[in-house]
């Protein structure tokens, strides 16, 4: 069945694999499109053999000038051409992305589609929603995310880079996530018009990143707070100076926890005094793997370098500490609910990714 990124919120995640089928909507010049079955790690010239079976374009067709490319489209019209060798598209998609079919001479024509243009200021469902809600509703997604990652995906996804793509779904997913999270709570904020309206938001997303951080979902904190010193929102005088001291105070305790100075030194010690279950923050563990495998060579003098394979050994062990108990089994988090459309990916919101469930749809 065809899969959305609202119904998403409501099911419980399963792993991806490369071989795992999901359908995929790839669009026309004219915003009609055509729904294709694929595999995961499909490469562009799998996508465009099946689109042209349905678009049931001849052989001579698909030889001439006139072939079809793949394009990628971005909500801000920006548009890349796929090479037909790359693999795994479907995983690599930014936010509000999605996958065009042209031919050569359609390429400078194509516009993206037409709910991605016209943003319609006003109240959103965040406005009437309890921040203990959203940010429970946060943190029950993440887990499932985070959850579906295989440990040796952290491996693969620093030591093989692009080649190693059609193993990282899971992990590609999550740090799209990541980004998407960070993109929802500036455009929330900017959609209002009224200056008391936003600086109630502000201090309502404040709140939010608190009781994710108190559910130890770090990812979630981590992202708000990003979004929130974002170039657009932290330029808004008026509504920072509108916020109550209290929030503004704990707006520069979260700043501090965020800072990324003596590597992430803060952020490190209060993550050592949690107990699992807890989502880190995600990034932060690639670029420490990306140290230790650019730091050192893996061969030295044609023997293998084990000091190096065992930090980085240490490292996967500590990212399954993090998962070694259920969510469920904390108290305060018994009330977790899967999360309503006022989240990112929900409808009517602009920013989001595509994203499926095996047998899903991308898109």
């Amino acid at each position: 069945r065809h899969f959305r990124r609202i119904d998403s919120c409501l099911q419980t995640r399963v792993a991806f694999r490369g071989s795992d089928e999901i359908f995929c909507r790839v669009y026309m010049p004219d915003h009609s499109y055509v729904t294709i079955r694929s595999r995961l790690s499909a490469s562009v010239q799998d996508i465009l053999a099946s689109v042209t079976e349905k678009l049931q374009y001849s052989e001579e067709q698909s030889t001439r000038e006139d072939a079809l490319i793949l394009v990628t489209m971005a909500s801000s019209g920006e548009k890349a051409v796929l090479q037909p060798s790359e693999e795994c598209v479907f995983t690599t998609l930014g936010i509000n992305s999605h996958l065009f079919a042209c031919t050569r001479d359609t390429f400078d024509s194509l516009v993206p589609l037409p709910e991605e243009i016209q943003v319609v200021p006003g109240d959103t469902e965040i406005h009437r929603a309890e921040p203990e809600d959203i940010a429970n509703h946060l943190t029950a997604f993440h887990w499932e995310l985070f959850r579906c990652i295989h440990e040796l995906e952290f491996v693969d996804y620093v030591f093989h880079g692009e080649r190693g793509r059609r193993e990282t779904a899971n992990l590609e997913l999550l740090l799209q996530r990541c980004s998407e999270v960070q993109h929802w709570v500036g455009t929330e904020l900017l959609l209002c018009e009224s200056l008391g309206k936003r600086a109630h938001l502000l201090k309502k997303l404040i709140k939010i990143a608190a009781i994710c951080k108190q559910n130890q979902d770090m990812l979630s904190f981590y992202a708000i707070i990003i979004g929130l010193n974002n170039a657009a929102i932290s330029r808004l005088r008026l509504t920072w100076e509108k916020l109550p001291g209290k929030f503004k105070n704990l707006f520069r305790k979260f700043e501090n926890l965020t800072d990324p100075c003596r590597n992430h030194k803060t952020y490190r010690e209060v993550l050592a005094k949690m107990k699992p279950p807890l989502i880190p923050f995600v990034p932060l563990i690639l670029k420490d793997l990306t140290f230790l495998h650019e730091g050192s060579k893996t061969l030295l003098d044609g023997l293998v370098n084990v000091e190096k394979l065992h930090c980085i050994a240490e490292k996967v062990r500590t990212i399954r500490k993090y998962r070694s108990r259920p969510l469920c089994e904390s108290p305060s988090r018994s009330s977790l609910r899967p999360p309503p459309a006022v989240l990112p990916g929900g409808a009517g919101r602009a920013p989001c990714p595509c994203v499926g469930i095996r047998h899903g749809r991308f898109g």
